[in-house]
């Protein structure tokens, strides 16, 4: 029996490509563009919270999990766009030496 709001596993897997190929897209159309890094992050976003619904099934395990995942997928988005902004701090602040 399906859970409701779920997504049919071909669904999820057309719209992780068509999000692939926009994000390629995005990247050549607007290459020199400041706001680049925040529109590639949404689209991990998007294909990050698609693949937990869709493939993990987190709708379907204990709240904790699902918490979990969504700041995982949170938290890489974050790193993604702080990293491509401070370059240089992010550096600094996670070497060893």
């Amino acid at each position: 029996m399906k859970a409701p709001n779920t997504l049919p596993l071909t669904v999820a897997w057309l719209a992780l490509v068509v999000l692939t190929f926009l994000s390629l897209g995005f990247g050549e159309w607007f290459r020199s563009a400041s706001w680049l890094p925040l529109l590639v992050a949404a689209v991990i976003w998007a294909k990050g919270t698609l693949v937990a619904r869709g493939f993990i099934e987190s709708h379907r395990a204990h709240p904790f999990i699902a918490w979990l995942l969504r700041g995982f997928v949170a938290f890489s988005v974050l790193a993604l766009a702080l990293t491509s902004f401070f370059p240089q701090h992010i550096a600094r602040w996670t070497t060893i030496f």
